[in-house]
């Protein structure tokens, strides 16, 4: 909810410039119109027509200052919001909307083109701003069932054909199955673990949750939606990725335990739609949100296959900086073992931990992207909440591997009040569990839970 109008400044603008840009693409135009006026206009569908704006470290106020009394933008913060709850479309006629916490500022595009602010113009060394880059759509990072079966088929039809009937596939030890407890959270020895994550704040910025789930009444949730949608999740992806980050200890009936930190502080920011779609900048809002509110632990099971984003870069940074540790899915572009792609954005940034996925056999799945991997988690066939009526569902990718290092950091950080940021990302490596890959594919291996 705003709690004050947009700050005003002097509006530059060209007539030609604006004609030039669509007009759609402003601060405060939801996704879908951005993506059909993209379509429409013949223009990157991958990109939204917006501009973002990184600052430098440190320069964040000047950066804005300049921006408002020099270039003339009309400018809005994130703090104009109760609790930094940025939702662009309520926004209104702001040129820029800044997320102080990370230091990036959301530009819209005839306002940035009529002020020659691009991604192709030079920037001053004595700038306040470290980059201006285009502004990219992004993505739930879930496997359609049917997709991963075509490619474990495609997977054994060319082993078998290299290697002949009497290849010997090698076995790796899995953990012992705990009676009650799905194959993932035994392989980190979730069930073993003294910890619960109680105190730990857990911000899980996906499609939103099931609010009303019977299996987390009682919990600690705070949410908020970035996308002019509410909170209620009817993707099911957001409320799959909290179950297994922060689900119950023992779910009714015969349903096994799929959650690892049953205790924590639940935060939820709805950044993607129900369609499992949304910009950059929304994504950059619930991130400024969860840090804002100081979130131990935030889990983004999104991305896009883009090279490496200066905003994320940023917000990681900005969140280590505060006792914060991002940790985001490698993505799932690949088809073992012939087309290993990159981790995507903005798990592919050096200040956020980048999680690929394991089968049951601890081996990397075969969708899982490679190349900046820091750890894996378990992410083929994974149980875990689903919206009501149906309450359960099991799917695959690297998003669901991310909700299980998430929810072991959360168990982690309650160890101890030092592990934060930096220290609970060296904790998690250090003790992660070595796997005979390379750490292109699985980085230090499989995550565990504290004892």
């Amino acid at each position: 909810m705003v709690t004050k109008k947009a700050r005003r400044g002097a509006r530059g603008a060209g007539a030609s410039a604006r004609a030039a840009t669509p007009t759609s693409a402003q601060v405060s135009t939801n996704p879908d119109e951005l993506l059909l006026a993209a379509m429409q206009e013949g223009g990157d569908p991958s990109k939204t027509g917006r501009f973002l704006v990184t600052f430098k470290e440190g320069a964040v106020e000047q950066g804005v200052q300049q921006m408002e009394s020099v270039s003339g933008f009309r400018m809005a913060s994130a703090k104009d919001f109760t609790d930094q709850e940025a939702v662009l479309e309520a926004a209104g006629d702001a040129d820029a909307l800044v997320f102080p916490e990370i230091g990036v500022a959301l530009v819209g595009s005839e306002a940035a083109v009529s002020r020659g602010m691009t991604a192709e113009v030079s920037i001053a060394e004595d700038s306040p701003v470290e980059s201006v880059d285009p502004e990219y759509f992004m993505f739930a990072t879930a496997v359609n069932p049917g997709d991963y079966m075509k490619g474990v088929l495609r997977m054994a039809q060319m082993i078998a054909a290299d290697l002949g009937e009497a290849a010997i596939v090698e076995e790796f030890e899995v953990e012992p199955t705990v009676l009650g407890a799905t194959w993932g959270l035994n392989a980190c020895r979730v069930p073993a673990s003294t910890r619960d994550g109680n105190g730990i704040k857990v911000a899980v910025l996906d499609t939103g949750f099931d609010l009303a789930h019977p299996e987390f009444t009682g919990r600690s949730i705070s949410s908020q939606s970035f996308v002019a949608q509410p909170v209620q999740d009817l993707h099911g992806h957001g409320t799959h990725c909290t179950g297994t980050a922060c689900g119950p200890k023992s779910p009714p009936g015969t349903f096994p335990r799929y959650g690892v930190g049953f205790r924590t502080q639940i935060f939820i920011g709805k950044v993607l739609t129900n369609s499992g779609s949304g910009t950059q900048a929304q994504v950059l809002a619930g991130m400024n949100w969860a840090i804002a509110n100081r979130c131990s632990v935030i889990s983004m099971s999104l991305g896009a296959q883009i090279p490496v984003q200066p905003s994320y870069t940023a917000a990681g940074a900005a969140a280590l900086a505060n006792g914060c540790l991002i940790i985001a899915a490698a993505g799932n572009a690949s088809s073992r073992p012939t087309n290993i792609q990159p981790a995507g954005a903005p798990a592919n940034s050096p200040t956020i931990m980048s999680v690929a996925a394991l089968d049951s056999a601890l081996r990397p799945a075969i969708f899982s992207n490679g190349g900046k991997i820091d750890i894996s988690g378990p992410g083929v066939s994974i149980f875990s909440a689903w919206p009501r009526p149906v309450l359960h569902n099991t799917i695959s990718g690297t998003s669901m591997a991310t909700p299980h290092v998430a929810g072991c950091a959360a168990l982690w950080a309650q160890t101890s009040a030092a592990l934060r940021g930096v220290a609970l990302r060296a904790k998690l490596i250090a003790t992660a569990r070595r796997l005979p890959f390379p750490a292109s594919d699985v980085g230090a291996g499989l995550v565990q839970a504290p004892s």
